[in-house]
C-alpha cells in the first residue's frame, strides 16, 4: 500500500478492466514462474515497524503529518491514523552480525524521531494497541490525510453497507461500533520480510504458518482496547473486525474475510496470488498502462502492478509478494504476525527466532506441515492470542512415531523450538554471540512467563489495586511502558510495578 494513489470514484467499466488485467497479470506471474526468471537467492530480510504517537501523559497524540516534517526522513512515513508512523528498515542480507547491526540502527533512527516528536509535545511508543486509545479517537476526523487511506476507508465502508462491529470476548467484553476502518489503526505491527526463490516459497510460507501461533505466545503486547482487557493479543480479531467488508448475511454463508489465517498449506506462491484473486473483489480498480503480456513477449519483465495492489489490500498474516529489484523480479514472505515493541532488543529477538525457525522447519525432511493440520495450526494462533504466553498449543510429537500433543507454549519454545532457531541461525551464518544473545531473550521470556502483554496487564492490575480508577491505572502502565521501553532492557527485565 505504499505506492501513492490519487482519490477519485470508479465506475463499472474500471472494475471490469481492472479484473482483466489481473487476470493478465496472473497469467504473466505463471509465465515468470514458468521461465525461471525470479532473482536467485540472496538471503535478503527487511524489517517495517508501525509506531504510536503518545504524549508525556499517555495519551495518542492526532499528528504524524507535524512529526515527520520534523524527521524528514524517507525511513518514517505516513500510517493509517493520525497517531500512527512506519519506520522501514533498508533489507539487510542473513548472516554475521546483522542483528546487531539492525538493532543498533533501529537504536539510531527511532531515538531521533522521539526527539523530533518531543518538539510538538509527543513521543514515539511502539506497542501493539496503544491501552490510552478511546473510541473518540478512532474516527474518520482521525484519518491520515492521505490519498491511498481515505480512497481505502471509502471503498471498504460501501463494500459493507453498514457500520462495521466490534465484539471481542476476552477477559472483558469489548462491543461496539464504528462508522469507518479507523480502528484498524490501533493495531500496529512488525513486519517481517524474507526473500525466497520459487521453489522455496512455498515450504518457506508453510512453516511461518506453523509457527504463528508460536511467534504470538512469547511477543504478544496488546491486551488492551478502548479501556478493556480482551485477549493477550488483541490485534488479529480487532483488524479482522475493523476491516470486514462482509454484512452478517455473507458472513453466515462462509465468504472469506479479508483478514484471514488462510484455509490450508500450498505448493506454491502461485496458489496464494491465484486465491487472492479469486475470492477477494477488487478495492481499489486502479489500472496502470503497463500491458504486462507485452512486456514479456518483449524480453522484459512486467510491474505487475495491479496483482501487487490488489494483494495489498488482502490482509494475510503471512502474505505472498511480487517485487522487482533492479529489474529483476523477486519474491518475499511478508510475515505480519507480531505486534510492535516493546524495545528493540526485543524486536530483534522475535525477529531472530523467527527466521532461524522458518529455516530449519522448511528444510526438515519431514516438515512439519505434513503431520500438523491447518486447521490446527489456525486453532493454535486463535489460542495463542487468547492466551499469550500462557498458551496450550498442539503440536507433533518429537520422532518418527507421530501424533500431536497438546503442550505449554513455553515449553515447546524452549525444549524444542529454540534448538530449531539456533541450528537455522547457524544455517544462515549467523555469527555465534548475536545468536545466543538473541535467542536468549526468548529464553529468558518463557523461563520467567514475561512478554509485553503479561507485563501490561500486571502492571495495570497493580494500578487498579493502589486505587487508581480504570482510565488512570491505563494511563499510567503506557507512561510507565514508555519509560522503560527507552532505557531498552528487554521486557523480561523490566521491574513490576509503577515505578516512582
Amino acid at each position: 500500500m505504499g505506492e501513492k494513489i490519487v482519490a477519485g470514484g470508479f465506475d463499472l467499466s474500471d472494475r471490469q478492466r481492472y479484473r482483466r488485467k489481473l487476470q493478465q497479470c496472473l497469467t504473466g506471474l505463471g509465465r515468470l514462474l514458468a521461465e525461471k526468471r525470479f532473482d536467485r537467492p540472496k538471503n535478503m530480510m527487511g524489517v517495517e515497524i508501525e509506531l504510536n504517537l503518545a504524549g508525556a501523559d499517555g495519551m495518542p497524540r492526532m499528528m504524524n503529518a507535524e512529526v515527520l516534517d520534523r524527521i524528514a526522513s524517507k525511513d518514517f512515513q505516513t500510517e493509517l491514523g493520525m497517531f500512527n508512523l512506519e519506520v522501514n528498515i533498508a533489507p539487510h542480507r542473513l548472516g554475521g552480525r546483522v542483528f546487531d547491526r539492525l538493532a543498533e540502527e533501529l537504536r539510531t533512527g527511532l531515538g531521533y524521531a522521539h526527539r523530533k516528536a518531543q518538539e510538538v509535545d509527543a513521543g514515539i511508543v511502539m506497542i501493539g494497541i496503544l491501552p490510552t486509545l478511546t473510541p473518540q479517537d478512532l474516527v474518520s476526523a482521525n484519518l491520515s490525510e492521505v490519498d491511498r487511506y481515505m480512497l481505502l476507508n471509502d471503498q471498504i465502508v460501501a463494500a459493507r453497507g453498514e457500520d462495521f462491529t466490534l465484539d471481542i470476548h476476552g477477559v472483558e467484553r469489548l462491543t461496539c461500533t464504528a462508522t469507518s476502518i479507523v480502528p484498524e489503526a490501533a493495531c500496529t505491527s512488525v513486519q517481517l520480510h524474507l526473500q525466497v526463490t520459487p521453489a522455496r516459497f512455498a515450504a518457506v510460507w508453510n512453516a511461518a504458518q506453523a509457527v504463528a501461533a508460536v511467534q504470538i505466545a512469547v511477543g504478544a503486547n496488546s491486551p488492551f482496547l478502548f479501556g478493556r482487557e480482551l485477549w493477550r493479543e488483541s490485534r488479529p480479531p480487532l483488524f479482522q473486525q475493523a476491516t470486514d467488508t462482509r454484512p452478517p448475511e455473507l458472513q453466515a454463508q462462509g465468504v472469506r474475510p479479508r483478514t484471514w489465517f488462510g484455509e490450508r498449506w500450498v505448493d506454491s506462491a502461485y496458489e496464494l496470488f491465484e486465491e487472492n484473486l479469486r475470492f477477494f473483489p477488487a478495492l481499489l480498480p486502479i489500472c496502470d498502462e503497463e500491458d504486462p503480456l507485452r512486456v514479456l513477449d518483449d524480453g522484459g519483465v512486467p510491474r505487475l502492478q495491479e496483482l501487487a495492489l490488489h494483494n495489498g489490500t488482502v490482509y494475510r498474516w503471512n502474505r505472498p509478494v511480487y517485487g522487482l529489484t533492479d529489474g529483476v523480479p523477486h519474491l518475499r514472505v511478508e510475515n505480519r504476525v507480531l505486534p510492535a515493541g516493546p524495545t528493540v532488543t526485543d524486536v530483534v529477538a522475535n525477529a531472530a527466532f523467527y527466521y532461524g525457525l522458518v529455516r530449519s522447519l522448511a528444510e526438515e525432511p519431514r516438515p512439519v506441515w505434513k503431520r500438523l493440520t491447518f486447521q490446527e495450526a489456525e486453532a493454535n494462533f486463535d489460542t495463542a492470542c487468547r492466551h499469550g504466553i500462557d498458551a496450550e498449543l498442539r503440536w507433533p510429537r518429537p520422532g518418527r512415531s507421530g501424533g500431536i500433543t497438546a503442550v505449554p507454549a513455553v515449553k515447546l519454545v524452549r525444549d524444542e523450538l529454540l534448538p530449531l532457531a539456533a541450528a537455522g541461525l547457524d544455517a544462515w551464518g549467523i555469527e555465534p554471540a548475536d545468536r545466543d544473545a538473541y535467542l536468549g531473550v526468548i529464553e529468558e521470556r518463557c523461563r520467567r512467563r514475561v512478554n509485553g502483554a503479561s507485563w501490561q496487564v500486571d502492571t495495570y492490575h497493580r494500578g487498579l489495586e493502589a486505587g487508581l480508577g480504570r482510565e488512570e491505572a491505563l494511563a499510567v502502565t503506557t507512561r510507565r511502558y514508555a519509560e522503560l521501553m527507552r532505557r531498552g532492557e528487554p521486557v523480561h527485565a523490566w521491574p513490576s510495578g509503577l515505578g516512582d
